[in-house]
């Protein structure tokens, strides 16, 4: 099949009305839109959203909440994750994301003290909390914050 071959399924597509061609068509002089009023006019009608003059539903519902736009969206890990790592392994972000630990890198990563850590590993990462620095030390690991 090629690219002019395509056409669409038959029954999916319907001719446009035609507006405005006679008094026979059922359509003819005001195109169905009635006699004057703000929508027989061209370019007439509300904006979306608009009641008539009635406060808007957009305007009566309460506002709720704030959204930081400068908001850091930091993924948070556990010093008891890096314990599926080979001993003497340095871990990066590269190394994180192929392991699965993460998917995605947004703003950083930071790494937090839940759980313990047996195993001697040199940890290259963006933040590192100073209780968890304190574990991977005391197993015998390295930090070296980026």
């Amino acid at each position: 099949m090629k690219l002019h071959d395509l056409k669409p399924a038959e029954g999916s597509t319907h001719a446009p009305k035609r507006l405005g061609r006679g008094i026979g068509s059922g359509n003819g002089k005001t195109a169905g839109k009635g006699h004057k009023g703000q929508n027989s006019r061209a370019g007439g009608g509300v904006r979306p959203g608009f009641e008539g003059g009635q406060n808007p539903l957009y305007r009566r519902m309460p506002k709720r909440g704030f959204s930081n736009r400068s908001r850091k969206e930091i993924v948070a890990l556990n010093v008891r994750d890096l314990e599926r790592f080979e001993n003497g392994t340095e871990i990066t972000l590269e190394s994180l994301l192929e392991s699965g630990l993460i998917k995605a890198v947004k703003d950083g990563v930071k790494i937090l003290a839940t759980g313990e850590l047996t195993k001697a590993l040199t940890v290259k990462i963006d933040k590192v909390s100073p209780a968890a620095v304190e574990k991977i030390v005391a197993a015998g690991g390295k930090v070296e914050v980026e």
